[in-house]
C-alpha cells in the first residue's frame, strides 16, 4: 500500500507516556514507513520525549512544566509554585513547537528531498520556549525568591489589583515614563513616593496601590487609563473579551458553527489570511473509518482494528 501522505503526526494522548511504542507494535513506526517513502515527515509529540528514563512514564502538563524548571519560577511570594492552566507545556511547548518542527522539516525537504523524524518533547519545548529565564538568570532579574522579582508579581508596577466591584486591573508600567503615567492616574505624586526601583519598598508600595485601586470600579479605571501609555488594562473575562472595543474593531473573535465565541486564527497574514471554520469540531474517531478506507483497509479489517481497540470509530448522530 503506497504512502501518499507527506506527514505523520503521532500524538500520545492526554497522558503521553502511556502510549510510547504503540506505533512500533502496529508496524507503523517511522523507520518502517520511511523505507517506503523517504520523503515522509514523522512527528512524534509526547510529554517526556522518545528517550530517557521518563519516556515511558505517564504525565500531564504540570509534570512536564515541573521537569523543565519553569514551574519553579511561577507563583506568588510565599506560596506553592502555580501552573498556568495547561497552556505552557502542552499547547505552547508541545503543540506549537511540534508544528514549528514540522514546518522546518518541510522547508528542509525542499532542499534535500528527504523527510525526517521529529521528537517533540513537552518538557524541552516548555524549557526552550522559556529560554529568556536562562538568558537572564545571571543578570539579576531572578535573584529574589519566587514572586518577589520584577515581572513575576513582586513589583508594584507589574501585577494585578482588585477593584471596588471585585474585578481586576493589570498593571505593566515598567519603564519610568509609563510609571509616571500610572502614578498620575492613581492620583498620587511621584515626589511623595519611594524610588520606583527600590525593592525594599515594593511590599508597602503594593499595599498603597492596592488601596487606591480598591476605591474605583473596573469601568471607572478604564475611563482613566484607556488611551494612555500607563500600561494599565482591564482583566477581561472570556465573556467580556469579544465585546471589548479594541477586539471588536479588529474582529479578533468570531462565532463558530456551534454558536460559540472563539479566537480568530492568528497571526493574520496579509496575502493569505486564514478563514475561520464555521464547522463544529469532529468527535474523537468520527472520521476513522473514512480515513482507513481511503488507505485501502477493508470493512472487515476496520472492524477487527476496532475490536482489538487499536482504533476507535464514533459516528456523529444528530440530536433530534
Amino acid at each position: 500500500m503506497p504512502l501518499r501522505g507527506i506527514t505523520v503526526l503521532e500524538l500520545a494522548g492526554l497522558a503521553p507516556g502511556l502510549f510510547c511504542g504503540v506505533m512500533e507494535k502496529l508496524q507503523l513506526g517511522p523507520e518502517i514507513l520511511q523505507k517506503e517513502n523517504p520523503k515522509l515527515i514523522y512527528a512524534r509529540l509526547s510529554g517526556f520525549g522518545q528517550s530517557g528514563r521518563f519516556s515511558g512514564v505517564a504525565g500531564h502538563d504540570i509534570n512536564y512544566l515541573a521537569l523543565s524548571g519553569v514551574l519553579s519560577k511561577i507563583g506568588r511570594s510565599g506560596e506553592n509554585p502555580h501552573a498556568p492552566l495547561n497552556l505552557l507545556a502542552a499547547f505552547g511547548g508541545g503543540g506549537l513547537m511540534c508544528a514549528l518542527g514540522i514546518l522546518m522539516a518541510l522547508f528542509e525537504r525542499t532542499r534535500s528531498g528527504k523527510g525526517q523524524i521529529i521528537d517533540a518533547s513537552m518538557v524541552e519545548g516548555a524549557a526552550y520556549l522559556s529560554s529568556f529565564l536562562w538568558k537572564t538568570e545571571n543578570k539579576g532579574l531572578w535573584k529574589q525568591p519566587r514572586g518577589e522579582n520584577l515581572i513575576d508579581g513582586g513589583a508594584p508596577f507589574y501585577t494585578t489589583y482588585r477593584t471596588a466591584d471585585g474585578e481586576f486591573m493589570a498593571v505593566g508600567a515598567l519603564e519610568p515614563q509609563f510609571y509616571e503615567l500610572l502614578v498620575k492616574g492613581l492620583g498620587l505624586k511621584s515626589d511623595e513616593l519611594p524610588n520606583q526601583m527600590s525593592i525594599t519598598d515594593w511590599p508597602e508600595m503594593k499595599k498603597k496601590f492596592a488601596d487606591v485601586f480598591a476605591k474605583k470600579t473596573k469601568a471607572e479605571w478604564c475611563q482613566i487609563f484607556d488611551g494612555t501609555d500607563a500600561c494599565v488594562t482591564p482583566v477581561l473575562t472570556l465573556e467580556e473579551v469579544p465585546h471589548h472595543g479594541h477586539n471588536k474593531e479588529r474582529g479578533s473573535f468570531v462565532i463558530d458553527g456551534e454558536q460559540e465565541v472563539i479566537p480568530r486564527p492568528a497571526p493574520v497574514l496579509s496575502n493569505t489570511p486564514a478563514v475561520p471554520s464555521s464547522q463544529r469540531d469532529p468527535f474523537l474517531g468520527e472520521h476513522t473509518e473514512e480515513i482507513l478506507k481511503e488507505f485501502g483497509f477493508s470493512q472487515e479489517e476496520i472492524d477487527q482494528l476496532n475490536s482489538d481497540k487499536i482504533t476507535q470509530c464514533n459516528k456523529w448522530k444528530p440530536k433530534l
